[in-house]
């Protein structure tokens, strides 16, 4: 059973370069989640998906919560309107403090930091200390070359087919939402994490 959603993480992109189409769909997301009052917890960026994700939650009046490292504010990559901006030592405790209070997490596209805040969130939930859902935006098959991986990883047993659970797919930003509504929460004994 899942259980009320009153905070969600959204992992997404800095770069200023990113297309069109993804800066739509974080739109539609933002939306979303402020019209459910639901807080959420990004990088802290002032660029790319990061700076529209805040710009558009915070144009309708919604909350927003940067984690940042230190170095990253002195070199002002930090979004200058989010008040809610912690700090952190480095980018191991970001990702820890990601983690805190957040009853989902939200992988839109992006790049290789992306990439890693979502494949250590799968792992620390196969493990059993994230039970909460993963949600992939794979908007035009952005994600399909890593869920191919995770198809091979699963025909050659580095995982068990019961790990294509351990996160939810969807094609489309206003999809996001009912899909973390719908995941219950992850159960499995710690024991369950090997391949079988």
């Amino acid at each position: 059973m899942s259980s009320p959603i009153h905070q969600v993480c959204v992992y997404c992109a800095s770069s200023a370069l990113t297309p069109q189409k993804y800066l739509e769909a974080t739109d539609v997301l933002a939306r979303d989640l402020v019209a459910a009052k639901i807080n959420v917890v990004f990088g802290g960026g002032s660029t790319g998906l990061m700076g529209r994700l805040a710009d558009t939650i915070l144009a309708l009046g919604g909350s927003i919560t940067g984690i940042m490292p230190q170095f990253m504010k002195e070199v002002e990559w930090a979004h200058t309107q989010v008040d809610q901006m912690h700090l952190v030592a480095d980018m191991h405790e970001r990702k820890k403090k990601f983690l805190e209070g957040t009853d989902a997490l939200i992988a839109l596209p992006g790049g290789t930091g992306t990439l890693e805040e979502l494949v250590e969130a799968i792992t620390l939930k196969k493990l059993g200390f994230y039970p909460h859902p993963i949600i992939l935006l794979n908007l035009e098959g952005f994600y399909d070359p890593l869920l191919l991986l995770f198809q091979r990883m699963t025909e050659e047993k580095f995982m068990s087919p019961g790990h294509q659970k351990l996160f939810t797919v969807v094609t489309k930003a206003a999809d996001i939402l009912p899909a973390i509504y719908r995941t219950p929460l992850w159960e499995e004994p710690i024991q369950a994490a090997r391949v079988k």
